[in-house]
């Protein structure tokens, strides 16, 4: 009886583990709920979740729009970068293009990308030549261990961001909220960043497959934070928000150009915000109730 008891035990051990190892990474974001404040995701948008995972590790979360080829929103934990930036391996999902295979997301190998994989997702020819640069919504730069910073760089975290934005103002607003996260920031801090899609008709790369945003916004929440704020950033917490713009032709309705900057950041300007203002510009846009934080963070706390 014992030794029964024994297989029985190593075969259901064994039957969990299969489970575990084939849980679906895409379509459902139960395996990654510990990336949402008080596991809630945020509502509002529809999508295909994806629990990105690399190295066997739930990394971060995305809401991914097939039809767009772009992500509506990344979701992560913030923790103070160290070491230097990770040279760019560009990776794909496995699991939009076949969803029985393994769900690591997966270097693009040399040579043409398997066509199922072009037909689910974007591929590096997509933003070649394309006068656009990847831009991560879950930054490297809010990540420390070297494992979390390699596996933001999936093209299921990007979106076509003009270099003036990249390199400009959205860069400013990620090295502010890690230096104010990682200097004030007591417990956990998580982080959601999204795209807005312009308002009348789509614009999309050169090849017509992935779509271009007009503006990019991201928001914060902190519910455990050091009482002793600087003046500056007294209302920068618990929670708070930005909106960037990604087009310098757009018009100033939701954020202004500062005409004095510098010619190659002009019309890239990036506004901050209150959490329920980015809310209110997000329902405007998106003609959707959106909810970015469980309670909003418990701004009314």
């Amino acid at each position: 009886m014992a030794r029964g008891g024994a297989l029985l035990a190593v075969a259901l051990l064994a039957v969990a583990l299969l489970a575990v190892s084939c849980r679906a990474d895409v379509g459902d974001f139960a395996p990654c709920l510990q990336f949402f404040y008080r596991a809630w995701p945020p509502k509002g948008l529809a999508g295909t979740p994806i629990c990105q995972r690399y190295l066997n590790q739930y990394q971060f979360a995305t809401l991914y729009s097939r039809r767009r080829r772009t992500p509506w929103l990344s979701a992560y934990l913030f923790s103070p970068p160290a070491g230097k930036r990770p040279s760019a391996t560009w990776k794909f999902e496995p699991q939009l293009a076949s969803p029985g295979v393994d769900g690591n997301m997966t270097p693009f190998p040399p040579g043409p990308p398997d066509q199922n994989v072009v037909e689910s997702q974007a591929v590096e020819l997509d933003y070649i030549n394309s006068s656009y640069s990847r831009g991560h919504l879950n930054p490297s730069l809010h990540h420390r261990s070297h494992e979390n910073r390699l596996a933001t760089f999936t093209l299921t975290n990007v979106v076509p961001q003009k270099t003036g934005s990249n390199q400009g103002p959205w860069q400013s607003l990620e090295q502010s909220v890690n230096i104010s996260l990682a200097a004030f920031c007591l417990g956990e801090a998580y982080v959601v960043t999204g795209a807005i899609p312009y308002q009348n008709d789509d614009r999309w790369l050169g090849n017509g497959r992935v779509a271009v945003p007009e503006y990019l916004w991201s928001a914060y929440c902190c519910r455990n934070y050091d009482q002793n704020l600087p003046t500056r950033l007294k209302d920068a917490f618990p929670s708070y928000a930005a909106i960037g713009r990604n087009d310098p032709d757009s018009s100033q309705e939701i954020v202004p150009v500062d005409r004095s900057v510098k010619k190659q950041f002009l019309g890239y300007d990036v506004l901050r915000m209150p959490l329920k203002t980015l809310e209110t510009h997000l329902k405007d846009r998106l003609s959707a109730a959106i909810t970015v934080f469980y309670e909003h963070c418990g701004d009314s706390d």
